[in-house]
């Protein structure tokens, strides 16, 4: 879901700078750039939490083999 997030507010960011660039609107321009940032940081988190969640179900799979 951080992902799905991070990747919609990025583009929304993107897009709002151009539109901001384009009618030379930095109020725009700046908000833009500041969710776009947002986005990015959203889809870190959710590669972390995915690799956090890989990490216990392998480590969970080697367990079991180990019963």
């Amino acid at each position: 879901m951080d992902k799905i997030k991070g990747a919609t507010n990025e583009a929304v960011g993107k897009a709002k700078q151009g539109i901001g660039e384009a009618t030379g609107n930095d109020r725009l321009e700046g908000e833009g750039a500041v969710q776009e940032v947002k986005g990015k940081g959203q889809q870190a988190l959710g590669d972390a939490k995915q690799a956090t969640k890989d990490a216990v179900n392998t480590a969970a799979g080697a367990a079991n083999k180990n019963l």
